[in-house]
């Protein structure tokens, strides 16, 4: 696949810019950039190399990837590079063991380089933030998962500042520098970028012995890439975001959506398991269409006949013992008898353990005198 030279592009949609988020927070990993400024003006200090030694071995994360770019009038890798690998091979941070610590530090340049000087910092702006950018977007043309980003900068030279630098600003940027030049297509394509990334910036000013000072910010980069609609064929348009959150969501998406419903029908069975049922009795003996509400609570029952002490509640009928019990396990109402006196549930005499099917039944507890004493409930869940 050919891999395009990237330029900034159209802003995003909060609903693109949230799935983009989604899709690296599944993915896992981030794109870490350590940029060091290799002149004398800087020379790293003990506290600078503990607080780089602390980046390393306290903040990077299985999924990581490393990238070290030393810089100061050009960014020098020392390595091969592309306009699709401009920040050079990274290190894969696979697991937080020492072997995986030692191997990223031992990348770093801890001391300075006294053959570097004057640092031109927007020229490494520039490479850096395009070569980052060109990341993610090289993962969106081969429909990869893209990455949270970050820029650890370890320099004296100011960052974020307006376009043509001077001496005043800062001295170290080379007579040379077409950075120099406001209008020129390099400080055009760095300001470009600067405001087409979602950057968020924290710094910490570390002063050396001799009374100098640099700082280490580190430069949060929101996952993002950049998108182009172009005019086609018919009234329509192509775009390359969508597309890409639909191919790499479909999945998870079904997946949420699945979980999802299984847990509202979990969540459901929970309620319909814990909630307390209404009984309403009609004795046919009477004339009221309802002489009694009983509740029954899960793992509860009711007695039919005399009061039980085990029982929420009781439905009278002719004796003086338990004929049965109107037993709840779960969602299921049994009519449990005691064989101490008949009952009838639906017109058949119940000697075991039935299971009541219906939400509305009818129950007989003939007397001593085989007279029908006929009980119509209702069941409400």
């Amino acid at each position: 696949m050919t891999i395009t030279r990237i330029v900034p592009g159209q802003p995003l949609t909060s609903t693109q810019k949230l799935g983009l988020e989604l899709i690296s927070a599944l993915a896992g990993g981030r794109d870490v950039v350590l940029a060091i400024d290799m002149t004398e003006s800087v020379g790293l200090n003990d506290e600078g190399r503990i607080r780089l030694r602390q980046i390393v071995e306290d903040s990077l994360k299985p999924g990581d990837l490393v990238y070290v770019v030393p810089f100061a009038r050009d960014v020098n890798l020392n390595e091969v590079t592309s306009d699709s690998n401009q920040l050079g091979t990274p290190i894969y941070f696979n697991s937080k063991n020492q072997e995986n610590i030692d191997k990223i530090l031992a990348k770093i340049p801890f001391v300075s380089d006294p053959n570097r000087y004057g640092t031109d910092i927007q020229q490494a702006e520039l490479k850096i933030y395009q070569g980052i950018a060109q990341i993610n977007q090289n993962r969106l043309q081969k429909q990869q998962p893209i990455k949270a980003q970050s820029v650890v900068w370890i320099t004296d030279a100011p960052l974020f500042t307006q376009p043509g630098i001077t001496s005043q600003v800062w001295i170290e940027t080379p007579a040379e520098s077409p950075f120099r030049i406001a209008d020129s297509p390099g400080s055009k394509q760095r300001q470009a970028w600067l405001k087409a990334l979602p950057i968020k910036e924290r710094s910490q000013l570390i002063t050396t012995k001799q009374n100098k000072q640099y700082k280490l910010t580190v430069v949060d980069i929101a996952p993002t890439v950049q998108e182009f609609c172009t005019p086609a064929p018919g009234g329509e348009k192509t775009c390359l975001v969508n597309p890409y959150l639909t191919k790499q969501l479909w999945l998870p998406g079904l997946i949420a959506l699945v979980t999802l419903i299984s847990a509202f029908v979990a969540a459901v069975k929970i309620y319909r398991l814990q909630k307390t049922w209404e009984l309403s009795v009609d004795f046919e003996a009477t004339a009221k269409p309802e002489d009694q509400k009983c509740r029954l609570p899960p793992k509860k029952r009711i007695a039919i006949g005399e009061y039980d002490s085990t029982c929420v509640d009781s439905i009278d009928c002719p004796g003086v013992e338990v004929r049965a019990y109107l037993e709840r396990k779960g969602e299921k109402l049994y009519l449990v008898p005691t064989n101490s006196a008949p009952i009838y549930y639906q017109g058949r005499e119940i000697t075991s353990r039935t299971l009541i099917s219906s939400s509305r039944f009818r129950l007989n507890c003939p007397d001593n005198r085989k007279r029908d004493y006929e009980i119509n409930i209702q069941v409400k869940k």
